[in-house]
């Protein structure tokens, strides 16, 4: 009788045990499946940022600000060096330890880590210890872990995660960190030719207007306000004809005048941009094609009605009767969508005007 009750209840817990197995195994899968949704949700996230229309700087903070959500850290930091120094990209730290997280390349701890390319894991074992890179900070963090950045085998930065409690990463998916460190590397990769095309724009001499970058850069993001916008290109034809019989001097006095001309009389949330050479681009945010056909031919009428005065290089005689030129302009209009390459409605509206007629002077849609 003592026999079969022993049986029984070794049968019962062997049963139990199996059962547990099957229960913490379904746990585990549920655990990595949730863990993947939310992988691929925060990547969906990160794509969203990337194609927003604002700043470099300003996607880098919203990216740093989904991770803290999404992954419940309690902070963050994204630091990158730009060449010259290393910048702090985003975080959620006080200001005041923004020095200190700056430098931790500096730190012998985190040098291995950037040279080996792996992260580094750091805890205190009591509170009275602190982290070996903090220097005036005791309470703030007691876990961290340091993610070297690297693009194409270059090192860019790291990505610093901490914990106000000890051994608060003992236990996280290291593997799951990885695809995140991956992905920042994947956006700062995606935006660094945005951020390019923001530091290589400049204001032209001549016409005092914004370089082509502009429109691409700060400019795409006054336009993608709206949903659709229309986009004007015109060119002075005459210009070439200008530098050859009068002088150069008096072209660029041209380009000048034109430019005086449209800018005091275009609204603000317009982009007014000098292209390239002879040709320029504004970019009406908001208003359809229809809604913009008035102002360009007052603009035409007003600019080939304008006389320019010929300038008298050093030298020459000044001539008795006052010698002046009149600007020529073609214009040619489409619609740009809200998402789309601006860039590429730009270059058509280039090869429209550079394969027309040049003594071409018209208003033509496209």
């Amino acid at each position: 009788m003592i026999i079969g009750v022993v049986i029984l209840l070794v049968v019962i817990i062997i049963v139990l045990m199996i059962y547990n197995m099957q229960i913490h195994k379904k746990i585990e899968n549920y655990t990595n499946i949730n863990q993947k949704i939310t992988s691929l949700s925060v990547l969906q996230d990160f794509m969203d940022t990337i194609s927003e229309s604002s700043s470099v700087d300003d996607k880098i903070k919203k990216i740093n600000d989904i991770l803290i959500e999404r992954y419940d850290i309690k902070y963050s930091t994204i630091v990158v060096f730009n060449g010259t120094k290393y910048v702090l990209k985003a975080s959620n730290v006080d200001e005041k330890h923004w020095g200190a997280l700056t430098n931790l390349h500096t730190q012998p701890i985190f040098q291995d880590s950037i040279q080996t390319a792996t992260p580094k894991y750091v805890t205190v074992s009591s509170e009275e210890e602190r982290l070996p890179y903090q220097q005036m900070e005791f309470g703030r963090a007691k876990s961290a872990m340091f993610f070297p950045l690297y693009i194409e085998n270059v090192y860019i930065g790291y990505w610093i995660i901490e914990s106000s409690k000890a051994h608060a990463f003992d236990n996280i998916d290291t593997a799951l960190l990885e695809v995140v460190r991956n992905n920042i590397v994947s956006v700062l990769k995606t935006v660094e030719n945005q951020k390019t095309i923001e530091n290589i724009a400049r204001d032209d001499k001549f016409s005092g207007l914004k370089s082509a970058e502009y429109l691409y850069g700060a400019g795409k993001k006054v336009i993608d306000k709206y949903t659709t916008s229309a986009i004007c290109m015109f060119k002075i034809v005459n210009l070439e004809k200008i530098n050859e019989i009068t002088n150069r001097k008096t072209g660029d006095r041209t380009i000048e005048e034109v430019s005086k001309i449209i800018k005091s009389n275009i609204s603000s949330e317009y982009i007014f941009v000098r292209y390239m050479g002879p040709k320029f681009v504004i970019a009406f945010s908001g208003v359809e094609q229809d809604g913009v056909i008035d102002f360009i031919k007052t603009m035409k009428e007003t600019i080939e009605s304008t006389e320019i005065e010929r300038v008298v290089l050093e030298g020459e005689k000044k001539p008795k009767v006052k010698e002046t030129v009149t600007p020529k302009l073609n214009f040619v209009i489409t619609t740009y969508y809200k998402g789309t390459g601006i860039e590429e409605v730009a270059k058509k509206l280039e090869e429209y005007l550079d394969h027309t007629d040049q003594e071409e002077s018209n208003i033509n849609y496209i």
